[in-house]
């Protein structure tokens, strides 16, 4: 195996192992908002802004994985 196959294994894998926990973890949030939402409709606003926030910081963790799959990829 040449060092060029390698390092698209190594990015392949970075970037898929990096986007298996965020995913699940939108899917969680997701779910668990609209089962809050719900049981209760009046605090619909403060659920909705609690559950983005948290989606942002799961997908940034999806975007630091695509950042180091680049880098393994283009350096």
């Amino acid at each position: 195996m040449d060092i060029e196959t390698a390092r698209l294994f190594a990015t392949a894998i970075a970037i898929a192992v990096g986007a298996i926990g965020p995913g699940i973890a939108i899917g969680l949030i997701g779910s668990r908002a609209a089962d809050a939402i719900g049981r209760n409709p009046e605090a619909a606003p403060k659920i909705q802004t609690a559950m983005i926030l948290a989606i942002a910081f799961a997908e940034a963790v999806a975007i630091y994985a695509l950042v180091v799959a680049l880098i393994i990829k283009f350096v």
